[in-house]
């Protein structure tokens, strides 16, 4: 256990005239020098021997200000987060004891950008701290840490336009990202803090590039990409919005270039498969299951026509997953980016073609295949031949299509696909019905997607008829005869492309190879050489040849191969940002290594991942490569297991505050919500929280209840400025009140919508929660040093209280229901303030209780209940069944079989007690006096029904 060095911690609250008044009921301490980790470290008094609390002229004066508070939190949450960071409260030690149970949950690591944190940031990471500080509590060894996915194009973006190297950029703002997760409290073991731009860390980043170089995992093609001029860079589709760039809003064009790439296809059915025993948002896998796109079909041959309608020799190879349907085809798509396309353009169409081409590369691959949006293409001038039928039909270049999908190419059922249909429509081709089921419509406008009978679907020329079969039966037998003539071949296929795994950057990880200058050969080079460290630069503006700016680095990129020395250059490219973040949950467990990325001990103790916890917009390529990395290490040894995270939680966005916005027609006059439509042009006026009022599930205005207000909540942005930042919330209330009321808005998944407002409620819960313990402030607005517990037995109503507050606690963290966790303890604090006395054992559980929530207010409450260690590793309550029963319960109670009353009767009550307090009861009596009872039936706990004879029955009818 480590020793604690002399601190000023934690300090009583009141300035005392002189500290004998207030010395605490615990004044006898052993030497600080003696106290293991996590104990309270006491500052020695020079007017007498015992080791009692003093407090300096400053807190004094700070605790002066603290009387229009509700509590004295920023005194408390100093003190605490001071006594955590020195005495490193939260470190997990390298070695565990193993025999104990072990809890990783993780956060996904943020980008450390210069605008800091936002209230929607502390959502997930006071969710998984709650759950690191419970599972502490409980015994478990617990790996929480933080670190940094702190490469990327914003730091060098703000470096060309300032610069300033992104190295000093990023560093400043982790250092301000740290201090802003620290001022909430969060338990996070910094000795295991990592940044991706460390050269220690992207050593292993580099070491496992060149393991996916080595088994034909990683390799260089020409591809058609995002290529953005004025960034230098290529982008990744997500990264390019309506043809522009994300960032700075640059044109974007498409254009081959030699790139690396990662074989993610490789895994596509592993990375589908074992989805099924994940513990995820089953959204989330089928998102991914969605992306992977497996799918099972056939290839088939079309053979191109010349102008005399004679077969070229070439063909255009289409996959579908609907061979069914081939009868229907009445044209066929080729992508822009299509190889053979130059081949099967007339001569008149030529132009045509090309400038459609160019329109078509200023998209990327999300907005090409938009469902919503319209469809738009070129015929080509030429034709090719249904295999199936013999007939000769056109071939159109539409961009809906993708080069890197399929074969680029696809055969266009309009009947049957609604992107088909709408296209065939707008350029007015032949629609052809070849499948017909109940669900379609009899006047065959719409397209039927859907499986059913096949008709219209036969030829006497190539001998195939699948008419009257159904659509599995009719999809098989087109796949066997398109395989025996020679036309076709049956393919299982995949919507997943090869990661494209290369940047035009220089904030990137260096790519660890280099191209010999006599045959362009790639060599990597020896994982000894690793790290192979950025060079520096002054100027990182892009070249404007598509050489990326780590080519100015001349001297860097000049140099020798390391195995034959012979002369070579370096790879200018670095990777992508996805690269750091895909393995690092791994790099936590063992952040040290200098040896081996993890210790294989390490790894098979601490791993999976436990907890993954982040947003829903990383639900698909993060999870997705991360998942590809690890069964690739778990093919060479690296892991033990074939999934990195077991449990995945996306929590909710915050949006901001509401927005009231009134209507007002061209006059200026206000119109209510409701006749918007009708009003034509008109504009939104907002309208102050405080002029509004809530009529029903509407709001209005408060001086004219007719308007009806439109309601809206944004995305936290810049642009849009709602940011809230935490520091100001913090600052006025507390870090124990942000953490309470994020996870008081409502269930962690769900979305929500901040209201400052809101936080006052829980701001108040606290400062009851304060004042019920340590009593009411002295006439200068300060504390006591103590609390007002007493030393006696509590009643059998407080243990009540007690014990199924923790049962509900429990169960809500465990079940990550944090809100109602939050409203069980307000249940008991509004029952704790009816009591005459405050028991020690029942205040000293409730205060564990609410530690994962609100640790600040926690730790300093424990300790004025008189303990010497942080309650951190302290056990956490549990419920005793005994207290969780109720000593009464209603008995119904019946009369020939009909319920007439009911009655309290103990648990254990028997048949015969039951009776008699049945019969004393004012309200049935009635119908037992002076009558006979034939039977009585007794279930305990449920039921008492009592048979009266009949003739009784006829007597008491008169």
């Amino acid at each position: 256990m480590l020793q604690l060095q002399w601190l000023l911690l934690p300090q009583p609250l009141a300035p005392p005239p002189f500290h004998h008044r207030r010395s605490l009921r615990f004044s006898h301490h052993k030497h600080p020098s003696t106290f293991p980790r996590n104990h309270f470290p006491v500052r020695p008094c020079n007017n007498c021997t015992n080791n009692i609390i003093s407090i300096s002229d400053e807190e004094e004066e700070q605790e002066s200000k603290e009387s229009v508070k509700a509590y004295p939190f920023h005194q408390i949450e100093n003190r605490w987060q001071k006594f955590w960071d020195e005495n490193r409260t939260f470190r997990t030690p390298d070695e565990v004891d193993t025999s104990k149970p072990k809890y990783y949950v993780l956060d996904m690591f943020p980008y450390p950008s210069g605008a800091g944190l936002h209230v929607g940031h502390p959502l997930g990471y006071t969710a998984t701290d709650i759950l690191a500080r419970f599972k502490r509590m409980q015994g478990f060894n617990v790996l929480h840490p933080m670190g940094w996915d702190a490469f990327g194009l914003p730091a060098e973006q703000y470096a060309i336009e300032t610069g300033t190297h992104p190295k000093i950029t990023t560093l400043k703002n982790i250092d301000r990202f740290r201090v802003q997760l620290k001022s909430l409290g969060f338990s996070f073991d910094w000795d295991r803090e990592i940044s991706t731009t460390e050269p220690d860390y992207y050593k292993w980043t580099q070491w496992i590039f060149l393991q996916l170089l080595k088994r034909g995992l990683a390799y260089q093609a020409e591809v058609p990409v995002n290529w953005c001029p004025a960034l230098g860079t290529v982008l990744a589709n997500e990264e390019v919005v309506d043809g522009v760039s994300e960032r700075g809003g640059h044109p974007v064009i498409r254009k081959p270039m030699k790139q690396w790439m990662l074989k993610i296809t490789a895994y596509a059915d592993r990375l589908q498969e074992d989805l099924e025993d994940l513990d995820w948002p089953e959204s989330i896998k089928e998102m991914q299951r969605n992306w992977i796109g497996k799918s099972q079909g056939a290839e088939v041959d079309f053979r191109v026509l010349s102008r005399d309608n004679q077969e070229t020799g070439e063909k255009i190879t289409v996959y579908t997953t609907r061979p069914d349907t081939i009868f229907g085809v009445t044209y066929l798509v080729l992508a822009p980016e299509h190889p053979l396309l130059s081949s099967v353009v007339s001569e008149a169409q030529q132009n045509i073609v090309e400038e459609y081409k160019e329109v078509a590369s200023r998209k990327s691959d999300l907005e090409r295949t938009e469902l919503q949006k319209e469809k738009s293409g070129v015929f080509s001038g030429c034709y090719a031949t249904n295999p199936v039928n013999g007939e000769a039909i056109p071939i159109w270049v539409a961009d809906y299509v993708l080069g890197s999908y399929g074969t680029g190419a696809i055969m266009a059922v309009p009947a049957h696909d609604s992107r088909d249909h709408e296209f065939a429509k707008k350029y007015d081709i032949p629609i052809h019905w070849v499948v017909t089921s109940d669900e379609c419509c009899d006047d065959f406008e719409k397209p039927f997607s859907g499986e059913g009978d096949v008709i219209n679907s036969s030829s006497e020329k190539t001998g195939l008829d699948i008419n009257g079969l159904h659509s599995k039966e009719a999809a098989k037998k087109v796949i066997e005869w398109v395989e025996k003539t020679g036309n076709g071949n049956r393919k299982v296929n995949f919507k997943l492309r090869d990661w494209l795994f290369a940047r035009q950057r220089y904030w990137g990880e260096p790519i660890p190879v280099v191209f010999l200058d006599e045959n362009g050969e790639t060599v990597p080079i020896p994982e000894t050489e690793l790290p192979l460290t950025l060079p520096e630069l002054d100027d990182f503006t892009p070249t404007g040849t598509g050489d990326p700016p780590l080519s100015k680095a001349v001297s860097w990129v000049k140099t020798v191969d390391p195995s034959s020395g012979k002369p070579a250059r370096r790879e200018t490219n670095t990777m992508p940002q996805w690269a750091g973040s895909c393995w690092y949950y791994l790099r936590f467990m063992d952040p040290k290594n200098s040896t081996d990325l993890v210790d294989k001990k390490k790894e098979m103790y601490w791993g999976p991942v436990d907890i993954y916890v982040g947003g829903a917009e990383h639900a698909v390529l993060h999870l997705l490569y991360s998942r590809f990395w690890h069964k690739v290490l778990y093919d060479i040894g690296v892991v033990s297991t074939k999934e990195p995270f077991k449990c995945v939680i996306n929590q909710g966005i915050i949006l901001g505050e509401v927005q009231y916005m009134a209507c007002k027609d061209q006059e200026g006059n206000f119109v209510s919500a409701e006749f918007v439509d009708s009003l034509g042009e008109h504009t939104q006026e907002r309208i102050p929280e405080e002029k509004v009022t809530k009529s029903g599930n509407s709001f209005v205005l408060k001086d004219d209840p007719s308007i009806r207000l439109i309601t809206r909540a944004y995305k936290m942005s810049k642009s849009r400025g709602n940011v809230v930042n935490p520091d100001d919330v913090v600052a006025e209330y507390g870090a124990d009140s942000l953490r309470l009321y994020e996870m008081f808005m409502s269930p962690l998944r769900d979305s929500k919508t901040w209201n400052t407002s809101g936080i006052e409620g829980v701001y108040r819960f606290l400062g009851r929660s304060w004042r019920l313990i340590v009593g009411s402030p002295l006439p200068d607005g300060t504390y006591e040093n103590q609390t007002v517990t007493v030393d006696e037995n509590p009643s059998l109503e407080q243990l009540k209280a007690l014990h199924r507050c923790i049962e509900k606690v429990t169960d809500e963290i465990e079940a990550t229901r944090f809100n109602t966790g939050i409203s069980a303890m307000m249940e008991f604090v509004n029952a704790a303030y009816k009591w005459d006395k405050l028991p020690k054992s029942i205040i000293e559980p409730f205060v564990l209780l609410l530690s994962p929530y609100a640790p600040h207010m926690a730790e300093e409450l424990w300790f004025r209940l008189g303990h010497l260690t942080s309650l951190a590793y302290e056990p956490f309550p549990k419920a005793n069944p005994a207290y969780l029963q109720d000593a009464t319960i209603t008995l119904p109670v019946q009369i020939n079989g009909k319920t007439r009353g009911t009655v309290q009767v103990e648990v254990s009550c028997t048949e015969d007690d039951a009776f008699k307090l049945a019969s004393l009861d004012q309200k049935l009596s009635k119908y037992l006096d002076g009558k006979t009872v034939k039977k009585r039936v007794y279930v305990p706990g449920k039921i008492l029904n009592v048979i009266l004879e009949r003739e009784s029955t006829k007597v008491a009818s008169r």
